[in-house]
């Protein structure tokens, strides 16, 4: 499909297809050619009627006649897809075996007419409704007529026999050319070796020279007295990363402790187990219970961060590589897909400076493709869109002339930096100027198209040629695709090629599930498939834009270095956020999970997908496993020495001889290919089944650009993946709104690893919500997710045992990841405690002696200690670990809480509750947006701890005071624990008085009210003291 050759707006279900041409002239589209014999290589030819010729009517594998006689004549007779044997066809001599089957001989009814259109008719029925048809049925007939989906003057109906072009019917596609179905085969990409079925070293032959090409990259083997080169080959020859472990002296250290701290722990628990509080027996119980899970919580969170390691990239050797000069560059495709829903919340111009980073990055143009999702079906998306495209046509030869960083225009030119510095191009002031003016005015174009979208017209919107726009019902509209840029299309100010663009807005009908986010990454892995078929895959948040143009090349040093890539399912890259203040009250970056956590997942099996900044492989979202490489030879040993190693097992002997050899991998993917069903995996089109195939990514030879555009409407209508295993096994998992956690954790059960990249310059930059309010909304969502994955059949509780691929320390890691909501029960009680022994003059502990008190000071030392060498070996300021751990209190109480009780209310009484997507809108004053306040539930559970604990802490040193020198003593323990709480939560109070201590009156009467019958409540009834019988000794004096 080419650039700006319309919007393609349809229904496969409705059978109804419309180009919605704009301003430009109208390209026509090239026709179909016919196919191409897989054998060959030649033209598949037509019969001696003029139809195409078919040898196998069971798969319609494309095979020309001089190779379907001569695998008849001199093969195996057996067609090289579906292992059927071909029969013999019209003009075809005979040969062995045709006798069994029961046809007719051509001179015996040369003169039968009507059983030659017969026949005719059922090839034509075969070719169409084949082993993977499309489902349209017997209805779908030539003289059918559909209405149109859109009534305009330039809009016309496309039914089955899909009318594109606007020219004479001399260039109107047929459809019986449309219909015919390009059946799956493994190629990677033209020229490349065909299917050789005649031996059965076929596949073994072909991996052989597969391998002789790959090492071909490498160059040749020269001599070193001839070749002046020889040490850049030698350099080209060299891995493209390295792991960096972390140095003895500062990993050791912080091991012991740990070690050390388990050992503590266990005394310590041991102790409170054995030494109970007879007079509050209910406060030492619930104390007891909740230090056994918190104990077991930072079992699960310490454990995966023992093997800690760094990484480096070699972005030299890659080019040495894989970019020779004077050559093509070598070096994969890559799609790229941004997501948006809501241009309201998701501004506009955010998603535009994200594409045009995304258009200006150091890549090759003819291996970028862009693909913006528009599940929102917003035409001022669409617009934006549009204008993004033709300003890019200036940005991005700007970008690549000067180097600059970044290459988002609104950040480059709001950097407070000297911007001259490392420039030496005279002209580079001046074009730097009249680039500013040029972004100012896209800008004051993008925002009068936003000012224009908030009023919605009552007729709906209408496109720049008068046709209503496909998607003024948000719920039910066809599915959209236009290409903006890319292919006889896409050039820049200065001539040179622009990577392709393409605007996707999946179908949406009233009864189907589309699954969210997670729906709409899938319907772009297959329609990116039909259009380009980049093996990699690169996501991004529509706020998240490239802040270092060589990200995808640092990626590309892991995924395509023959020693390690193989088995890399993607490499994800830290998260790193704008327009956060200085002090992170809210531990927006989150810099302990991507700086300490993901680094030692690094070392196990890799680090979880956190849902953007990620380079996938793509057949690893197809759900293949990965490569197996040779087995370690086991010991062995003689039969007269069973003690050591195993006995030496026999050849097993058939009738035939010795048994084979076990079948190589390549055999079982053989196999596997061989016994899979395709339209249950991947759905009901040939041309998307193909592309699954081709694990070296590119488009079939034999597909034609319209042809990939009805594929491409058809792949994202909404019924496409009912009966299929999309969501359930294939792409981005359904069943939880954090689908990023399920996605990773079902790669990694196959036996995947993931590589974490951190870049000296940060990969991606995005923007978080500062303000407390939608900082724990979000905080919710994550919880909420995590608690469905919990109760879900994908939990890694118990699930993925089967292959054993997953190893311990990363299981440990995704159940942290799935039960730290289940924390905020005991957070909650724990934090409730100190202010309840206050009010009530007990305590959780009993009176101490010096050995115990040993255990008390031996865990404290040692948290401490473990907190300090974390940060020692990964770098993490302290401030920086002490707002993470006050978020942890804050979050622990509010928003884990709600997301578990939301959780079980879904599974227990089907109660879903909906999320709304964060808001990426920038306030016009700095910081701004850190003290607006709104009204949340989830604001009532931390006030209230505020509150009792303050009050707690008055009454009980009122009472100290009142009882003399002797009660200081016990009270001190006391208020430990209520300034601990206080302290944790004091972030929390100051976002919630904001910055002219505006409270809502709501919050303060509810958390007042609670505290204050709480309070009461306990000092009245004091169930956690031991009733007993006799006089009050307190009150008498006597020792009774």
């Amino acid at each position: 499909m080419e650039a700006n050759a319309g919007l393609v707006a349809g229904s496969h279900n409705r059978n109804e297809l419309v180009v919605i041409h704009g301003h430009e002239e109208h390209k026509p589209l090239r026709s179909l050619d016919g196919q191409v014999c897989e054998i060959c290589g030649d033209e598949v030819g037509l019969t001696v009627d003029g139809d195409l010729f078919v040898a196998c009517n069971e798969c319609g594998f494309p095979a020309c006649r001089p190779c379907y006689e001569y695998e008849r004549r001199e093969g195996s007779q057996l067609c090289p897809q579906c292992k059927t044997r071909y029969k013999r066809l019209k003009g075809s001599p005979r040969v062995e075996g045709d006798e069994d089957e029961e046809d007719v001989d051509d001179i015996e009814h040369e003169f039968n007419i009507e059983d030659e259109q017969n026949k005719q008719k059922h090839l034509a029925e075969a070719m169409l409704h084949g082993k993977m048809s499309y489902g349209r049925g017997p209805d779908d007939e030539e003289g059918t007529q559909f209405p149109p989906v859109i009534s305009g003057g330039r809009s016309r109906p496309v039914s089955c026999e899909f009318p594109i072009s606007n020219h004479g019917p001399a260039e109107q596609i047929s459809a019986s050319s449309l219909h015919k179905r390009v059946h799956p085969y493994p190629m990677s990409e033209p020229g490349s070796e065909r299917w050789d079925e005649k031996k059965d070293g076929g596949w073994k032959e072909r991996m052989d020279d597969w391998k002789m090409n790959y090492q071909g990259n490498l160059g040749a083997e020269l001599d070193d007295a001839v070749d002046p080169d020889m040490a850049m080959l030698d350099e080209a020859r060299q891995p493209l990363s390295r792991k960096v472990p972390i140095a003895s002296s500062k990993i050791n250290p912080y091991r012991m402790v740990i070690v050390t701290r388990l050992i503590v722990l266990a005394f310590f628990l041991r102790y409170r187990i054995l030494n109970p509080v007879h007079d509050a027996i209910g406060l030492w119980l619930t104390s007891v219970i909740c230090e056994i899970w918190f104990a077991i919580s930072w079992i699960l969170d310490q454990f995966p961060k023992w093997f800690p390691i760094d990484r480096e990239t070699y972005l030299d050797r890659l080019s040495l590589r894989y970019e020779r000069e004077g050559e093509p560059s070598m070096l994969c495709p890559v799609d790229i897909f941004v997501s948006t829903v809501d241009p309201l919340k998701e501004p506009p111009l955010v998603t535009a400076n994200t594409v045009l980073s995304i258009l200006a990055m150091d890549y090759p143009v003819d291996k970028i493709s862009c693909y913006i999702s528009d599940d929102g079906a917003s035409m001022l998306t669409f617009e934006s869109l549009s204008e993004t495209a033709e300003f890019a046509r200036k940005w991005v030869p700007f970008c690549k002339k000067f180097a600059i960083e970044p290459r988002a225009p609104e950040m480059y030119f709001s950097l407070k930096i000297d911007y001259l510095k490392d420039k030496v191009q005279p002209t580079f002031v001046k074009e730097r100027r009249a680039m500013k003016r040029e972004y100012e005015e896209f800008k004051v174009r993008i925002n009068a198209l936003v000012a224009k979208a908030m009023k919605i017209p009552p007729e709906g919107w209408i496109m720049q040629d008068g046709t209503p726009w496909p998607g003024n019902n948000t719920r039910d509209h066809p599915g959209m695709i236009q290409v903006f840029l890319g292919h006889s299309g896409g050039l820049d100010a200065e001539g040179n090629e622009l990577p392709r663009l393409v605007y996707v807005s999946r179908e949406k009908r009233p009864g189907f599930h589309h699954h969210k986010k997670a729906g709409a990454m899938n319907a772009l892995v297959r329609v990116s498939a039909v259009l380009t078929n980049a093996p990699f895959m690169l996501n991004l948040d529509c706020d998240h834009y490239l802040n270092n143009s060589k990200a995808v090349r640092e990626a590309m040093c892991f995924l395509m270095d023959p020693q390690v890539g193989r088995k890399v399912c993607y490499v994800q890259f830290p998260q790193r956020f704008d327009g956060i203040d200085r002090n992170d009250r809210y531990a927006n970056r989150n810099t302990v999970f991507f700086d300490i956590n993901m680094k030692g997942l690094d070392g196990i099996q890799g680090p979880v997908y956190v849902g953007t900044g990620c380079v996938f492989r793509r057949q690893a979202l197809y759900g293949y496993e990965p490569p197996k490489g040779p087995k370690r030879p086991k010991m062995v040993s003689c039969d007269c020495c069973p003690c050591f190693g195993r006995r030496k097992k026999l050849p097993k002997y058939t009738k035939q001889g010795p048994a084979a050899d076990e079948p190589n991998g390549l055999d079982d993917d053989k196999q596997l290919l061989m016994s899979m069903n395709f339209e249950k995996r991947f759905g009901q089109s040939a041309i998307f089944v193909t592309s699954t195939l081709m694990e070296e990514g590119g488009v079939p030879p034999s597909s034609s650009p319209a042809a990939q555009l009805k594929e491409a409407i058809h792949v994202i209508s909404c019924g496409y993946e009912d009966k299929t295993e999309w969501g359930s096994e294939l792409g981005w998992i359904y069943g939880s709104i954090t689908e990023d956690i399920l996605t990773g954790f079902k790669m990694h059960c196959r036996g995947w690893r993931s590589i974490y990249c951190m870049p000296e310059r940060p990969a991606f930059k995005g923007s978080a919500p500062i303000n407390l309010s939608d900082r724990l909304n979000q905080v919710l969502r994550w919880a909420l997710g995590s608690v469905e994955i919990f109760f879900s059949r994908h939990s890694p509780v118990w699930y993925g045992y089967k292959g054993g691929n997953l190893k311990w320390l990363e299981r440990f890691a995704y159940i942290n990841t799935t039960i730290y909501p289940f924390t905020s029960l005991p957070l909650l009680a724990y934090c409730t405690l100190p202010a309840i022994c206050l009010l009530t003059g007990k305590f959780i502990m009993p009176t101490i002696s010096t050995l115990a008190s040993l255990f008390f000071i031996a865990l404290f030392i040692s948290i401490f200690t473990t907190g300090i060498l974390e940060l020692r070996w990964s770098g993490v300021s302290i401030e920086e670990w002490w707002r993470n751990e006050q978020f942890w209190v804050i979050g622990g109480v509010s928003a884990h809480l709600f997301a578990v009780i939301q959780g079980l209310l879904k599974v227990l009484a089907g109660i879903d509750t909906n999320f709304t997507v964060t808001s990426k809108a920038t306030d016009d004053e700095e910081f701004g947006e850190l003290y607006a306040f709104k009204w949340t539930t989830l604001l009532i559970p931390p006030t209230t701890l505020l509150i009792i604990n303050l009050v707690g802490v008055v009454a009980g040193v009122s009472d100290a005071i009142n009882n003399g020198y002797q009660s200081w003593g016990p009270l001190f323990g006391k208020l430990f624990f209520a300034f601990w709480v206080i302290v944790h939560l004091y972030p929390f109070l100051k976002g919630l008085m904001g910055r002219q201590n505006r409270t809502p009156t709501i919050v303060v009467i509810w958390s007042v009210l609670l505290a204050s019958i709480f309070s009461l409540l306990w000092v009245r009834i004091d169930p956690f003291i031991l009733k007993t019988k006799g006089p009050d000794v307190t009150k008498c004096g006597i020792n009774c």
